[in-house]
C-alpha cells in the first residue's frame, strides 16, 4: 500500500493529481464511465453502487473552477509560485499599507532548524472588518442584506443591510474604546446566535481587539478557565436564551464564571449584557451594579461612525479556544492579514459563490465554522448570510426547510450529525417543502458517511446539488482538503482533493512520505496563509503538539487514507480528542471531570461510533472503596461532566470498572477500551502484557450493567 519518499521536487506534489485531467471529459448520462459506475448531477440518485457523481455540464460551465484542467493550472501555481498567487488575491482587498513583496511568505516548520514561525504578507497593514463591511458598501452594496436572522421561534426575524451593519458595529466599537478597550485587549464573548453575535466580533475587530467568542453552552468552569488565560476587559454576553423550549440562563453561568475566575485572579469589571426579551425579562435578570451594564442602555447613544484602527497583518485577530488531550483547553491564535484572504477565497471557490446566493451555515459563532464561514469569509465576499438561534429540530424536523424555502436559501453548509439526526427522522419532514433555491450544499465538523451523504444528496438536494464535504480544523483557518463545486467528480464519503496552496502528504509512522494509494497519518507541508501561528501563551505546546511528532510538517491529528485516484478519505483523529457532533472534546477534560465526583477513584474516557453524533463518549469508572454501582450514581456522574464542561460533553456511557487495563508501568491500554466499547470483542488482541490481565474479563462481564 503505498511507496515512502525523500524530498520532492517543486510542484510534485501535482503529481498526484494527474488523474484528475483524465476526468476533465464530462459524460452526457449516468452509466458506466472507465470501468466505474457513475451518476451526473441532475440526471438521476446516487445510489449505493454509484461510486462517482459528476458535476453536470450545465453547473460546470457556469462554475468559477468549470474543469480539472483549470484546477489543475491554479493548483499548481499555487504550489510552484505562492507568493505571486496569493498576493494577486490578497491585492483585492484594501491595504492601508502594502506588504514588502520579498516578504510575502516567511516560514520554519521544521522544529529541528529553529523555533516554529510563520508570517505572510509582512509589513502590510488592514482590518478585516473594514474589508468586511465599509469595502462593501463602498462598492455599492449598502442596501443590500448583509445578515438575515432568523430566531428560535417561527416568526422571529430581522435584517441588516450592510450600512445598518456598518452602523451597529461602529456603535459598539465606540463604546468599548469609552471604557478602555483598544488595540491587543482581548474580549471574551458568551453570546448565543443573535445578530450581536457576528456585530461583536466585528466591533473588535474594527478597534484592533482580540476577541474570544466562547460557545454558549460551555459551562461556568470551563468559561472561567479562558477568562483566566486571556485576561479580557470585559464580558460581553446576554441574559438568557431559548433553545427550542428551553431558557437557558447564560447571565447565571458568567456570574459563576466571574467568581470563579476572580479565584484564579483574573478579576474582570465589566460585564455589557444584552437584554434578550423573548427569552427573559430584564427585571428577572440577577443584576451586580457596578459592573453589569445593560447593552441597549448604553450602545445605542454610540455615534455610527468610527475611526478603524489599522493593524499589522501579523497582529492577533482572534482567540478560539480548543480541546487539547492534557485536558487545558488551547487557545488557537489567528491573526489577521493570511487569514482574512484565506477565509475568503476558501468561501468563493469552495462553494462557487455567486453575489446573488443566500447562504446559511449552521454553525454557531463559538467555533471556527462560525468564524471563518459565519462571519468572515462570506461578508469579505459580499455575501447575504442566514444566522440562525434556534435549535434543527425545532418545532419539529422540518424546520431548516421551512427556514430554506422562507429566504430562498441557495448554499447550505451544516454538519453530518444534524445530516444523521434528520436521516433518522424520515423523509416526509424534508419533502413537504420546495428546497428549489438550494443549488450547493455543504458538510463540516467530521468525516460524512457515505449513506449521509447519499441522503444528503438525493434527499436535500435532489440530486441536483454538489457537496462540499469540507476538511479542515480549528487551527487551519480555513478548507484545506474540499470538492470544488462543477469542477470534479465527487466520491461520496470523500473530501477530494487540497485547496490551493495545500500541499498535504500522508506519513508513516517513522515520518517517511508514501506515495500513491494509502494510509496513514496526515500532515501538511509548507504553510498557508489561514494558518494559525500559536497556541496563547505557551509557544512550546504550539511545537510540540503539531510540529515535533513529525519534524519539517505540520501534524493535523488525523488518519488518512488515499485512494487510487488521489482522493483523500479522513479517517478520524489518532490522538485522545473525540469529534461529538463537529466538537472536539478532550478525553483529558472528560476524565478530569469524572475524577472531581468524590465517589470516582479513577477514569479512563474513549470514542465510540455514534449514528448521529459521529462519535460518542464512552467512559470506564472505577469507584472508590466500598460505593456500589447504582442508576442514581451514574446519572450524577454524567451531571459532573455537565456541570464542569458543557451537555455536549455529557458520556453516553458509563461502564462501571472494578479495575482498568494497565501496562506493568501504569500506561492505560486505551486500545483494550476501545475494542470493548465496540464490542469487537474477537480483537482484543495480546493481553499478556497487562499488570493484571484478569482485569479485561471483569470489564466484559459488566458490558451491559
Amino acid at each position: 500500500m503505498g511507496t515512502a519518499s525523500g524530498d520532492q521536487p517543486a510542484g510534485a506534489s501535482s503529481d498526484k493529481l494527474r488523474h484528475v485531467e483524465s476526468m476533465s471529459e464530462l459524460p452526457s448520462g449516468a452509466g458506466k464511465i472507465s470501468g466505474i459506475n457513475a451518476v451526473v448531477l441532475g440526471e438521476s440518485l446516487a445510489a449505493e453502487e454509484h461510486d462517482l457523481v459528476y458535476p453536470s455540464a450545465e453547473f460546470s460551465a457556469g462554475a468559477l473552477v468549470p474543469s480539472p484542467k483549470q484546477y489543475r493550472q491554479m493548483y499548481e501555481r499555487s504550489i510552484n509560485d505562492p507568493a505571486g498567487f496569493w498576493s494577486e488575491i490578497a491585492e483585492t482587498f484594501y491595504w492601508k499599507e502594502k506588504w514588502n513583496p520579498s516578504e510575502v511568505c516567511s516560514e520554519n516548520l521544521d522544529v529541528t532548524k529553529g523555533p516554529v514561525q510563520i508570517s505572510w504578507f509582512k509589513g502590510g497593514k488592514t482590518n478585516i472588518c473594514y474589508n468586511a463591511v465599509d469595502r462593501n458598501i463602498e462598492a455599492g452594496s449598502g442596501d443590500k442584506i448583509a445578515m438575515y436572522w432568523e430566531g428560535n421561534e417561527p416568526g422571529q426575524d430581522g435584517k441588516l443591510t450592510y450600512s445598518e451593519l456598518l452602523d451597529r458595529v461602529c456603535q459598539l466599537a465606540n463604546y468599548l474604546k469609552s471604557v478602555g478597550v483598544g488595540k491587543g485587549d482581548a474580549v471574551i464573548i458568551y453570546l448565543p446566535m443573535l445578530l450581536e453575535l457576528p456585530i461583536a466580533m466585528l466591533a473588535c475587530a474594527r478597534i484592533g481587539a482580540v476577541h474570544s467568542v466562547v460557545f454558549a453552552g460551555f459551562s461556568a468552569d470551563s468559561l472561567a478557565q479562558r477568562i483566566v488565560d486571556c485576561k479580557p476587559k470585559l464580558v460581553i454576553t446576554c441574559n438568557a436564551v431559548k433553545r427550542g423550549v428551553k431558557p437557558i440562563l447564560l447571565k447565571d453561568i458568567v456570574d459563576a464564571a466571574l467568581v470563579e475566575s476572580d479565584k484564579g485572579g483574573v478579576s474582570v469589571g465589566l460585564c455589557l449584557t444584552y437584554e434578550n426579551q423573548s427569552a427573559m425579562k430584564r427585571e428577572d435578570t440577577k443584576w451586580q451594579a457596578g459592573r453589569d451594564v445593560w447593552w441597549q442602555d448604553v450602545v445605542t447613544g454610540f455615534p455610527t461612525k468610527c475611526d478603524v484602527e489599522w493593524v499589522d497583518a501579523e497582529d492577533p485577530l482572534f482567540l478560539l479556544y480548543t480541546s487539547g488531550s492534557t485536558g487545558k483547553p488551547k487557545g488557537v491564535l489567528h491573526t489577521t492579514g493570511g487569514y482574512m484572504v484565506y477565509s475568503a477565497t476558501t468561501f468563493k471557490y469552495a462553494f462557487d459563490y455567486k453575489p446573488s446566493d443566500i447562504y446559511w451555515c449552521t454553525a454557531d459563532c463559538g467555533w471556527i465554522t462560525g468564524h471563518s464561514y459565519v462571519t468572515y469569509g462570506p461578508l469579505l465576499n459580499g455575501a447575504t448570510v442566514l444566522v440562525f438561534e434556534g435549535t434543527p429540530n425545532y418545532p419539529d424536523s422540518g424546520r431548516c426547510w421551512d427556514i430554506v424555502d422562507k429566504y430562498k436559501v441557495t448554499i447550505f453548509y451544516t454538519a453530518p450529525t444534524l445530516v444523521r439526526s434528520l436521516m433518522r427522522d424520515g423523509t416526509e419532514y424534508v419533502t413537504r417543502y420546495s428546497r428549489k433555491s438550494l443549488r450547493v450544499l455543504g458538510s463540516v465538523g467530521e468525516p460524512i458517511n457515505p449513506s449521509a451523504w447519499r441522503w444528503f444528496y438525493n434527499v436535500i438536494g435532489d440530486s441536483r446539488c454538489p457537496i462540499s464535504d469540507t476538511w479542515w480544523q480549528t487551527e487551519t483557518g480555513g478548507f484545506m482538503i474540499t470538492p470544488l463545486p462543477g469542477t470534479w467528480p465527487q466520491k461520496p464519503g470523500s473530501a477530494t482533493f487540497p485547496f490551493f496552496g495545500v500541499q498535504p502528504i500522508i506519513v508513516d509512522e517513522k515520518g517517511k512520505e508514501i506515495e500513491g494509494e494509502c494510509s496513514g497519518y496526515l500532515c501538511i507541508k509548507k504553510s498557508w496563509p489561514g494558518a494559525f501561528r500559536t497556541l496563547y501563551g505557551d509557544h512550546d505546546r504550539y511545537e510540540t503538539t503539531y510540529f515535533k511528532p513529525f519534524a519539517g510538517y505540520y501534524f493535523t491529528g488525523d488518519g488518512c487514507s488515499r485512494d487510487k485516484d488521489g482522493y483523500h478519505w479522513l479517517t478520524g483523529r489518532v490522538d485522545d480528542v473525540i469529534n461529538v457532533s463537529g466538537h472536539r472534546i478532550g478525553t483529558a477534560e472528560v476524565e478530569s471531570a469524572l475524577v472531581s465526583h468524590p465517589q470516582c477513584a479513577e477514569a479512563a474516557v474513549v470514542a465510540v461510533g455514534h449514528e448521529v453524533k459521529g462519535e460518542g463518549i464512552y467512559a470506564f469508572v472505577t469507584l472508590v472503596d466500598g460505593v456500589p454501582y447504582s442508576e442514581e450514581l451514574r446519572k450524577s456522574l454524567i451531571l459532573a461532566v455537565r456541570n464542569q464542561i458543557g451537555a455536549f460533553a455529557a458520556p453516553d456511557k458509563i461502564h462501571w470498572a472494578p479495575g482498568l487495563p494497565k501496562t506493568r508501568s501504569g500506561k492505560i491500554m486505551r486500545r483494550i477500551l476501545r475494542k470493548i466499547a465496540s464490542k469487537q470483542l474477537d480483537e482484543l488482541g495480546d493481553t499478556s502484557t497487562l499488570a493484571d490481565p484478569g482485569v479485561v474479563d471483569q470489564l466484559i462481564a459488566l458490558k451491559d450493567c
